[in-house]
């Protein structure tokens, strides 16, 4: 959800010193996203305080929190894919244009690490470990760390199935409990991941979320979830977070299981030789 349909979610429970917070982030977001506490609440005239508890209001941990998601949401509308494309200088007329890129997917991927560090990654990987049957749903450009793993799990255990949209009803209608699903979503969340993840968690599967916040719908559905930050590449986001969380959760997972992973991967490599799959070298 938008900071504005976070406002309006709780706008019958705003105190009319958070109203007037309110009506001034959403008649200039800028406010919010760059400027100070003690900023804002000189703006409306009301104390620091006011303006801490209208961000708790809203669902955050504090105005830094509230803070970071406005300017996300500012970036979002200013960062279009065809508003990248058209901000982007001449080709050739910019030199070291690639070094911001550079710095944000290093830092992206430090954070993924970050974000699995000490026993998340474990906890991430458990309900794969241990169902029957393993359900990836994931939204358009999030689809790259769902096929990266889709494709490592199923070396290493059976039963995963990369579900696709337009198949969704078909394939989901034999998921049951004992089951384990992992859907990858981000702004801008597609109907059919989110609505197919409140389905399952309904049915009593085992959900696990990548995902890009507290705010994001799949996380009211799980508490086995994971928070990426996914920084813009040219006109597009970029997949590089989630593929590397994929890649981490794929070797936990065949650390877990250990013998049995061992065991498949040899029968697959020996299918492979026996039907020539490869080139000889």
């Amino acid at each position: 959800m938008s900071i504005s349909e976070l406002i309006a979610a709780v706008g019958q429970r705003l105190t009319p010193a958070e109203r007037r917070i309110a009506a001034a982030v959403l008649e200039d977001p800028t406010r919010l996203a760059f400027g100070t506490v003690s900023d804002l609440a000189a703006r409306v005239g009301t104390s620091h305080p006011t303006v801490v508890r209208f961000a708790a209001k809203l669902g955050f941990g504090g105005y830094a929190e509230l803070q970071e998601r406005a300017r996300r949401d500012l970036a979002a509308q200013l960062n279009r894919p065809s508003s990248r494309i058209r901000a982007q200088d001449e080709p050739g007329q910019a030199e070291g244009h690639l070094e911001p890129v550079r710095t944000a997917m290093l830092g992206a991927l430090e954070r993924v690490f970050a974000a699995v560090s000490g026993q998340q990654l474990a906890a991430l990987a458990a309900p794969l470990v241990r169902a029957r049957r393993i359900w990836i749903l994931t939204g358009e450009t999030s689809r790259s760390g769902a096929m990266a793993l889709a494709s490592g799990l199923n070396m290493v255990r059976p039963g995963v199935h990369l579900v696709d949209e337009h198949d969704c009803g078909r394939d989901l209608s034999g998921a049951e409990p004992g089951d384990a699903a992992v859907v990858f979503d981000f702004a801008r969340y597609r109907r059919h991941s989110v609505e197919a993840a409140r389905v399952l968690a309904a049915g009593g599967i085992d959900l696990v979320a990548v995902t890009d916040g507290p705010l994001s719908p799949l996380v009211e559905l799980t508490s086995t979830w994971c928070q990426l930050e996914v920084p813009g590449v040219g006109p597009f986001d970029s997949s590089v977070p989630s593929v590397a969380l994929a890649e981490l959760l794929v070797a936990q997972v065949a650390r877990e299981l250990r013998d049995e992973a061992s065991a498949r991967i040899d029968r697959i490599e020996e299918l492979w030789r026996s039907t020539g799959t490869f080139l000889e070298e």
